[in-house]
């Protein structure tokens, strides 16, 4: 399985969503993120998830358990694993999950601090701290492709790879009003109480799909056509932040003027 169809998996949850409560917009959180995993799982051939679940069988972590499910929310657990200590995963990490392309002025190669290159030798798990989901996909991409990447190196990229795809179609992760990612936009919806906008988008609405991921993501794929899953597996991870980034214009930044108290 080519991450371009993993892309495909993403924007079915997505599409869906945005389908499901066509007045609000909402993401995911963990809850998400592992939709698109088990979503995912349905496109995999037996071959392509043979590998993946070898790969996925030597890692000894214990953030997570070692499916493919479970393993797409590690990239959080590992990032957050220091957050409030010594923060080296935190501030290493925390950047490669968001591409912060301006609303206004959109400039991708800005939005990814000029596309620095991986110095000669670097893993790409150990890359610059300021660089951008989009950038961090096309490395890891790389070593899983290249029969020299080491197999500690492949699992990384795998288990990076397996949440960045699912961030990338998150359209708070692709886009940029200065608010932090909807995290400083107060917001309030029918019988929901007011919280942040990114929040709303990460948690509060997917929990609406229903409460068994695997249910949920059955429901999904029984939605899609062929011609459409074949066509939402195509491009390159710039154009899928591309995409999400059309997606937060269209609909995640689609709000009505705030009330007096700045709520949405």
């Amino acid at each position: 399985m080519t991450f371009g169809r993993w892309s495909a998996c993403a924007k079915i949850v997505l599409t869906n969503v945005l389908i499901a409560v066509p007045s609000a917009v909402f993401g995911w959180g963990d809850e998400g993120n592992q939709i698109v995993g088990a979503v995912a799982i349905h496109y995999l051939t037996p071959v392509a998830k043979q590998g993946v679940v070898a790969i996925l069988s030597a890692d000894t972590d214990p953030l997570t358990w070692h499916t493919i499910v479970t393993e797409t929310i590690w990239a959080d657990r590992y990032r957050d694993s220091d957050r409030n200590t010594t923060k080296v995963r935190y501030n290493q990490t925390r950047q490669w999950h968001f591409v912060d392309i301006e609303l206004t002025t959109p400039d991708i190669n800005a939005a990814c601090f000029g596309n620095p290159p991986l110095p000669p030798g670097t893993p790409a798990s150990a890359g610059p701290a300021n660089d951008c989901v989009v950038d961090k996909i096309e490395q890891f991409i790389v070593e899983l492709k290249s029969p020299a990447t080491s197999p500690e190196e492949r699992l990384l990229a795998l288990k990076f790879l397996l949440h960045f795809v699912g961030d990338m179609h998150q359209p708070f992760h692709a886009s940029y009003d200065h608010d932090a990612g909807g995290n400083q936009k107060n917001v309030t919806a029918t019988g929901l109480a007011t919280g942040n906008l990114h929040h709303y988008w990460d948690t509060v609405f997917v929990e609406r799909l229903g409460t068994d991921l695997f249910v949920v993501a059955d429901e999904l794929t029984a939605k899609v056509t062929k011609a459409q899953a074949s066509q939402w597996s195509k491009g390159m991870p710039t154009d899928w932040a591309k995409e999400s980034f059309e997606a937060a214009k269209a609909h995640a930044y689609n709000l009505p003027a705030p009330s007096a108290q700045g709520r949405y």
